[in-house]
């Protein structure tokens, strides 16, 4: 099973892909899709879609899992990630990837066991879980993987992945 975990943002967008093989973890890639603040917003969105698109393409995940939007005290923030989050959806939904949804109390909870785990606990423990020679920056890449963790987590106890 191949997951695409994504940390949406509008500036850097977290990405890990991974296979989930019995009960183990294979990073495959990560890293994160930016946009540039001197760009218009419609811009910025498109050249999420394309990076994204161009990830599905050269590496074919069967789902993807993406992290909720945690609303913002910055209304101005939340909207432009809801909006990076909208088309980093549509590109899924255009390349037939099904796309599975947590907060960020379940990425935690699921990654270190405790859904009120502060950043670095979970950081720690992506690099743990990941077998990783050190914790992944910036830390939307971390998000991002352990994002993956955690739909592997949920789905793998249910017996079912897509």
């Amino acid at each position: 099973m191949r997951i695409l975990g994504v940390d949406p943002g509008l500036a850097i967008t977290g990405y890990g892909i991974v296979d989930y093989r019995g009960n183990s973890f294979f990073p495959v890639t990560y890293g994160c899709l930016r946009s540039f603040t001197g760009e218009l917003l419609y811009q910025r969105l498109k050249s999420l879609y394309d990076q994204l698109t161009n990830l599905l393409a050269d590496y074919r995940p069967d789902c993807m899992a993406i992290e909720e939007l945690f609303f913002n005290r910055n209304v101005r923030t939340a909207i432009a990630v809801g909006q990076a989050r909208g088309v980093l959806l549509l590109a899924a939904a255009q390349a037939g990837i099904k796309v599975f949804e947590y907060t960020p109390l379940q990425v935690k909870q699921a990654v270190a066991g405790f859904g009120r785990a502060e950043k670095q606990q979970v950081q720690y423990m992506v690099k743990v879980i990941m077998n990783l020679p050190e914790v992944p920056r910036p830390d939307d890449v971390a998000d991002a993987l352990a994002v993956s963790i955690c739909h592997a987590n949920n789905h793998s106890s249910l017996g079912a992945f897509l």
